[in-house]
């Protein structure tokens, strides 16, 4: 059975749950919430371990969280129509619908904290990889392992070049070598490609189509340290947004660890009365 689709099925199966480039500075975090009180480590009298959704909601209590609500179910008809217009992908940055739900992608993969695999895998929270093989290459095997919690694996390029300063061949280069290297180290073929900082031209479309990716991906949020930057008026999430997050580490965020980043932007999440849904299940 194809890897996506197994994905998918056990994401949904586990699941209780700017145009910047998103590298602007912040002020230092607070430090995360108090270790757990016992009842976040449900024993089997508490009947957490015969119950999934005892178990997530202790999973959140142990790391300072309310627990998101279970998403919907997946739409048995995708909303987006991915066929290529011209010989050139769709560019997305949000999902038609009217469900209160938002889709978490983390880009690059220059940290690789194996404190964020035991976290989302006791979260069982959904996201989506667009990996830079140039960042990934030290240590394929940690994707790996996220990938086996049903997270999708896609294209953001091989060395994160600005796209718009290649030429079309360069460009082609750097996504068709890229949906190869993904193939081969994670067993399928990347569906969809993020263009580094968020740059992209018409040839960039082109490249993308003749690569066999079907969706360039944008976004409408990008998570920084504590808060997230809006790309609407508005400055809060609207269903159906694509939010951008980074593999990044204590360097580049100030002191915090990225399981204290993304647990704050799952808090902004939860605040606004948001859940979180699988990226591939609408695309």
């Amino acid at each position: 059975m194809d890897r996506r689709i197994r994905g998918a099925a056990l994401a949904c199966a586990l699941l209780a749950t700017g145009w910047a480039t998103g590298c602007t500075a912040e002020p230092a975090p607070d430090s995360r919430a108090a270790a757990p009180s016992r009842s976040a480590s449900p024993t089997p009298s508490s009947g957490a371990e015969a119950d999934p959704r005892a178990a997530v909601e202790a999973a959140y209590r142990k790391w300072g969280l309310e627990p998101l609500a279970a998403p919907p179910a997946p739409p048995a008809v995708k909303p987006v129509d991915l066929r290529a217009d011209g010989g050139r992908v769709p560019v997305i940055s949000e999902i038609p619908t009217e469900e209160k739900i938002v889709f978490l992608t983390f880009d690059d993969g220059a940290e690789k904290d194996p404190e964020f695999v035991t976290m989302m895998r006791e979260l069982r929270i959904p996201f989506t990889m667009f990996l830079t093989d140039s960042a990934v290459k030290s240590d394929y095997g940690y994707f790996e392992r996220l990938q086996a919690l049903g997270n999708g694996v896609q294209n953001h390029t091989l060395t994160h070049p600005n796209l718009r300063t290649l030429g079309a061949s360069a460009q082609k280069e750097e996504i068709c070598g890229q949906q190869s290297t993904l193939k081969d180290r994670y067993g399928t073929t990347p569906r969809l490609f993020r263009p580094p900082y968020g740059n992209w031209n018409e040839d960039t479309r082109a490249a993308a189509a003749s690569c066999g990716v079907e969706a360039i991906v944008l976004w409408r949020e990008s998570m920084q340290i504590k808060n997230m930057q809006y790309q609407s008026p508005g400055k809060k999430l609207r269903p159906g947004d694509i939010v951008l997050a980074h593999f990044r580490g204590p360097s580049e965020l100030k002191g915090a660890t990225m399981t204290e980043m993304t647990a704050n932007l799952l808090r902004r999440i939860q605040e606004q009365g948001f859940t979180v849904a699988r990226l591939e299940d609408y695309l």
